[in-house]
């Protein structure tokens, strides 16, 4: 429907321009809710969306707008930090952003541009709503291994625009919580939304798992890719058997690099075949024998609905949303 030409890059210029652009929308109080691509897929789809007439249109739902829709200062910088494409709807020409901006409470997240089709996409959906929810029930929770004052260094293992790992943060000011992930843009983008929020301790680092962060933790967070893509995205692919391996490995790294007492954190989409849970089946074995206590639970039982009818799920009865909180014995 629409001609894009070119995708997001986050260069030192795009981030300067959205650590001035984020300040603005705060300014503005600026509020969207990001929803599954399926849903925004329908939304946009309505003959009333084709073109956005405000700043949601353009910053949250990803539509073409013309001149004169987005005021003057936020378009210069998006203009200048090079994070507007020209587009085109048949013969009328137009310009769309290549980020887009989301709201988690009053705070603010940058993140990819709708459709996330690139392999360096910066996904944002219900799930982090899910993953941040979960978070902050946990800190409170009677199963945490020590008192949140107590958290003195925490991971969040692809952690992409980086909201657990801010909440987290925010949530415990004495900690160093360091956002972990293989995509650059993604690092980036972290960088910017810790700014934006005041997660003044939060420190990114470029690392598959653990691979590029010495030492160990109090507490270890994901919320990692579980589908099985067939084109292997790195934001969406799981691997393994439905997509549960890369959730299979986490367990294991965190389990090895948390300190005695310390919690790991984990949300994650997992594959039901025939009424089993085969990722808590993997994982049983390695909770019971590390940790002093393990609570398991499913938070939604069916999401990613349309992702059955995708090859390798033909025996895949739902996909269901599931919470893990484990704390390494001492």
């Amino acid at each position: 429907m629409y001609a894009m030409l070119q995708h997001m890059a986050i260069q030192i210029a795009s981030t300067a321009a959205l650590a001035d652009l984020g300040a603005l929308l705060r300014a503005r109080d600026y509020r969207f809710i990001t929803v599954t691509p399926a849903t925004h897929r329908r939304v946009n789809r309505r003959p009333e969306n084709e073109w956005a007439d405000d700043l949601r249109g353009v910053l949250g739902w990803s539509r073409p707008f013309r001149e004169g829709v987005l005021p003057p200062d936020i378009e210069a910088l998006l203009d200048g930090a090079g994070l507007l494409a020209d587009c085109r709807n048949g013969q009328i020409r137009g310009r769309r952003s290549l980020v887009r901006a989301s709201t988690i409470g009053d705070r603010l997240y940058f993140h990819s541009a709708w459709p996330t089709s690139d392999d360096d996409a910066v996904f944002f959906g219900p799930d982090t709503y899910r993953y941040a929810a979960a978070m902050q029930r946990a800190l409170a929770s009677p199963l945490l291994g020590r008192p949140p004052s107590d958290i003195r260094r925490a991971v969040d293992i692809g952690c992409g625009a980086g909201p657990g790992a801010i909440e987290l943060a925010l949530q415990c000011p004495q900690a160093t919580v360091y956002g972990a992930d293989i995509n650059p843009d993604a690092l980036a983008l972290a960088a910017v939304n810790a700014g934006i929020n005041g997660a003044a301790r939060l420190v990114t680092c470029r690392s598959n798992l653990l691979d590029g962060v010495d030492g160990s933790f109090d507490l270890v967070m994901s919320n990692p890719p579980f589908i099985l893509d067939p084109d292997e995205l790195p934001y969406r692919h799981g691997g393994g058997e439905h997509g549960a391996q890369l959730s299979i490995d986490i367990v294991r790294t965190a389990l090895e690099r948390l300190n005695p007492g310390g919690s790991l954190l984990l949300y994650t989409g997992i594959a039901i075949v025939e009424g089993e849970d085969r990722f808590l089946d993997a994982i049983r074995g390695m909770l019971d024998e590390a940790c002093s206590a393990w609570a398991y639970e499913e938070l939604d039982p069916d999401i990613f609905g349309g992702q059955l009818g995708c090859e390798g799920y033909e025996n895949v009865e739902r996909i269901a949303a599931v919470w893990l909180h484990a704390v390494k014995r001492s």
